[in-house]
């Protein structure tokens, strides 16, 4: 197993020819290669770059990079301008859709004593792992994961071989792993690199995909406070060693820890990025730990249009709500339908304050009749962006025309916010 490179500090900054430099050294180290596969993200991660190292690997590959998957997860397809302007100038004809609930394989299961041990009895059922038949039976002598390591409310830590049993699993899979992670409990997560569900995605990769020539390609992005992108690390290799050192450093670049609890934050969700609650409440998760009890958190959400991201998640958003874990957990052992979607009903406790601070939705399409059937406060989106919305888009302190403080954050998919 190899390391291929390992760069980063919390003060490098890594520009566009290191980036293309060094996948073209490893490149080159690995020999020729004649079908590869690569599995970036979709567009929810567009601030990656992962993006533009994909541009890099087709531009090297040339016509031998047979095929792109990106890794929707459960997210939307991603649409011609979407791949056009994450992915400029790779043919469209290399892309292919992941379908969730359709294209998968099991390739093995974790045993049932093993998921029982490292969940700490949360949940005892053998673990499903699960991938895109593509990437099983696609007979590509090279599979090249890209992505970026940062703080995650299921995982702990993004990306590695999440990105292949989740971006690209199948139902039960991402249901169960999802659920894992909001019975264990994000807080206890967030942030962390050997988490129960890091160590059953760990098991699988060992005993299942011997055989799979996968590389690992992971960046590590730091923002200013005006939000523009700096990255920070790039790391290569085929194990878990890659991963660790990514995550290592993404814990020291993404993850902000302040004084004191926040009594009031605003967070904008981009409208290029954000369509969902599904994606959006990213808001939510990566604030939660930050926020004082009684405290209020605003969300500027000018592109939220929907809930879920397919018709089955969003009607059983709107169905049952952000309701607290204890709730959810008693739907789940009383509705079938929310039992059958267990993705969805760990969506929904991330998605709860646990009644221990505000939220307040300011969405672009949605009225407040549907904000507020499904457990937030509505927020009228013009009124509040007025108010709130700084003009430089700094994150950080600010204060307001009525000399109200708040703390403003420009965008939650790129860090981690605690309180000491």
């Amino acid at each position: 197993m190899t390391l291929y490179l390992a760069e980063g500090s919390t003060t490098k900054t890594l520009d566009e020819k290191y980036l293309k430099q060094s996948l073209n050294e490893v490149f080159g180290q690995l020999g020729k290669r004649t079908r590869v596969l690569a599995i970036p993200p979709d567009f929810t991660r567009f601030h990656s770059r992962a993006g533009e190292l994909t541009c890099i690997t087709d531009d090297y590959f040339g016509p031998n990079l047979v095929d792109i998957l990106p890794a929707l997860g459960t997210h939307a397809p991603m649409s011609k301008d979407q791949l056009s302007k994450m992915y400029p100038g790779i043919p469209e004809r290399k892309f292919r859709e992941h379908r969730w609930r359709k294209d998968v394989i099991t390739i093995g299961e974790v045993p049932g004593v093993y998921v029982d041990e490292v969940t700490e009895g949360i949940w005892q059922k053998p673990w499903p792992a699960q991938m895109n038949k593509l990437v099983w039976n696609g007979q590509h002598d090279l599979i090249i994961s890209i992505g970026q390591v940062v703080p995650h409310e299921v995982i702990g830590m993004a990306n590695y071989n999440k990105n292949i049993f989740v971006g690209t699993g199948g139902t039960e899979g991402i249901n169960e792993s999802h659920f894992i992670g909001a019975a264990f409990g994000m807080e206890r997560m967030m942030g962390k690199t050997n988490t129960p569900l890091r160590k059953i995605l760990n098991y699988a990769e060992a005993k299942f995909c011997k055989d799979l020539p996968i590389l690992y390609i992971l960046t590590v992005i730091d923002h200013t406070n005006t939000g523009e992108l700096i990255t920070r690390g790039l790391f290569i290799g085929d194990d878990i060693e890659c991963f660790e050192a990514a995550a290592k450093l993404s814990s020291e670049v993404n993850i902000t820890t302040l004084p004191e609890r926040l009594e009031k934050v605003v967070v904008y969700l981009d409208p290029n990025e954000f369509h969902s609650t599904w994606l959006g409440n990213k808001a939510i998760y990566r604030t939660r730990m930050a926020i004082a009890d009684g405290g209020e958190l605003i969300i500027l959400g000018p592109g939220i249009e929907k809930f879920g991201e397919d018709s089955e998640i969003d009607r059983l958003i709107r169905n049952y709500g952000y309701r607290s874990t204890n709730e959810i957990m008693k739907c789940v052992k009383e509705k079938e339908d929310l039992a059958n979607n267990l993705s969805a009903a760990a969506h929904l406790i991330h998605g709860s304050t646990e009644e221990r601070f505000k939220v307040t939705y300011c969405s672009g399409h949605l009225s407040s009749n549907e904000i507020e059937s499904v457990g937030f406060n509505y927020g009228d989106i013009e009124k509040i962006t007025k108010e709130y919305l700084p003009k430089d888009m700094k994150s950080g302190w600010h204060t307001n025309s009525n000399d109200e403080e708040y703390y403003f954050i420009s965008n939650p998919a790129l860090g981690l916010w605690v309180a000491k």
